[in-house]
């Protein structure tokens, strides 16, 4: 199989970043196979890739016939074996927890013919660990979607140490018919972003600890003097804190005490304040998901 043979994507996992990878490829003219364990979350969330589509054509930014073809290339199942039947292309994007990710990668492996690409969305996990649950680890890579998906414009692709050049080739084939533009790093824990991203995210945590500033502030400070698109704390709702959380604690055990978690997002977590999907994280959202005029101004650490 060439790369250019690739036609059928399954996609494991219907959370925020599942579900905008699912509408990429679809977008990109692949029959799309959107998989997830819960029957109730998955159809929810397809309802919301529609509206996500209808919502381009509407804006002007997606053509009403590309949008009318996703629609039908786009399928959903809660089935993991009829969502890799046949499949040409993998996209894990369940959550940041290695077991599943391996448990998840040695399934495909057995239902999937062995020129398929076995990509991971993970966004700090080492690939080679990833691929310690399959035979064949030329197989395994990494392939980092940024969140919104739709909107962001780059995957980081992630190269284990036995990532074949095959895979490689086809990632990126793959990456550009979604219209992505691609950067290459070998796997390290993080990568090149997540690593990056963690440090001012964490970093802004602190400042606000120590009240140097509101959260409204320090994101508006990051957001007009370092001309950010989001400030760290905006980006922590939308991701999700125990998202981050989770990358800072793996982080912390890899690469040290620069990236110990902050106090207050270990509390924000505890307290169920996880950001966008839940409604409230540093900041409070209402039933639209917009966020709260000043319900982050004077949060402060108690």
């Amino acid at each position: 199989m060439t790369d250019f043979d690739i036609r059928r994507i399954a996609v494991l996992g219907s959370g925020i970043m599942g579900s905008g990878i699912a509408q990429v490829a679809a977008l990109g003219g692949f029959r799309t196979a959107l998989y997830d364990v819960d029957a109730a979350a998955l159809a929810k969330n397809v309802e919301k890739i529609h509206a996500s589509v209808r919502k381009g054509v509407e804006k002007g930014k997606t053509d009403p016939a590309r949008a009318a073809r996703a629609a039908e290339l786009l399928t959903s199942t809660a089935d993991l074996a009829v969502a890799l039947a046949d499949v040409d292309f993998v996209i894990e994007a369940a959550p940041e927890k290695l077991d599943l990710k391996k448990a998840l990668f040695a399934e495909c492996e057995r239902r999937t013919r062995p020129d398929v690409v076995l990509a991971s969305n993970t966004s700090s996990l080492m690939i080679s660990a990833i691929a310690e649950g399959v035979s064949d680890p030329t197989r395994v890579i990494g392939m980092h979607f940024f969140n919104p998906v739709p909107v962001m414009r780059l995957i980081e692709i992630v190269l284990g140490p036995k990532t074949s050049d095959v895979a490689l080739a086809r990632t990126e084939f793959v990456s550009r018919r979604m219209e992505k533009e691609t950067v290459r790093v070998k796997e390290a824990p993080g990568f090149a972003t997540s690593r990056i991203n963690a440090l001012i995210g964490n970093e802004a945590f602190r400042m606000l600890e120590s009240g140097i500033a509101s959260a409204e502030d320090i994101d508006k400070a990051l957001k007009l003097g370092l001309n950010h698109p989001m400030g760290p704390f905006e980006m922590a709702d939308l991701v999700g804190l125990d998202t981050r959380l989770s990358t800072l604690r793996y982080l912390h055990s890899t690469l040290g005490e620069t990236y110990r978690p902050s106090p207050i997002i270990e509390r924000l977590v505890a307290e169920g304040r996880l950001g966008r999907k839940v409604g409230k994280g540093v900041y409070d959202y209402d039933a639209k998901g917009e966020r709260v005029p000043g319900s982050g101004a004077g949060f402060v650490a108690r």
